[in-house]
């Protein structure tokens, strides 16, 4: 597979737009990692040529418990991708320089995307995600009340009926 994919980027693919995972629970091999790749054009083009870039996507087929090579050193775009894929379904790549969690909490317990991982089962506690500075009304469990929704909903008609009735020199 990586042979392939460095031919491919020798030919001109020099753009990893993406890389994905999916799971066939009953198929052997029972994953597939994805690479999507992108060829820009390198040429001055006709106006008819402009905007259409070639696209390839490339399926690897992978047993479970089997790595596969990272192709960071080939496209460093791969980095996040990688470690999204191995979060996510628990596809290893080797020879990646930091292969660690990137979307479930550390103490995180499988992988969520496998078609094999529990939708249900007991709640656990879990290390909670660390506060955004700056942003207490991000991730807030309060939901908005009534009298606050009917504020912020006059405050954005006063602006519009206040915006409506500047003259042309009050606006600029």
């Amino acid at each position: 597979m990586r042979d392939v994919l460095t031919r491919l980027k020798a030919q001109g693919f020099s753009q990893l737009t993406d890389v994905g995972g999916a799971d066939y629970l009953r198929r052997s091999p029972r994953f597939d990692v994805v690479y999507h790749l992108t060829a820009l054009p390198t040429r001055v083009a006709s106006i008819a040529e402009v905007g259409k870039p070639k696209r390839v996507r490339v399926l690897c087929g992978v047993d479970e418990g089997v790595s596969v090579p990272t192709v960071y050193d080939l496209w460093p775009s791969a980095n996040w991708a990688e470690r999204e894929v191995f979060d996510l379904f628990g596809i290893a790549f080797s020879g990646h320089p930091d292969l660690r969690r990137i979307e479930m909490p550390d103490d995180w317990e499988g992988h969520p995307l496998r078609k094999d991982y529990p939708v249900r089962g007991p709640a656990r506690d879990r290390t909670p995600r660390p506060p955004f500075p700056g942003k207490e009304n991000v991730g807030s469990r309060i939901p908005p009340t009534r009298e606050a929704a009917e504020r912020l909903r006059r405050e954005i008609n006063e602006r519009l009926h206040h915006d409506d009735h500047q003259t042309s020199e009050e606006k600029s």
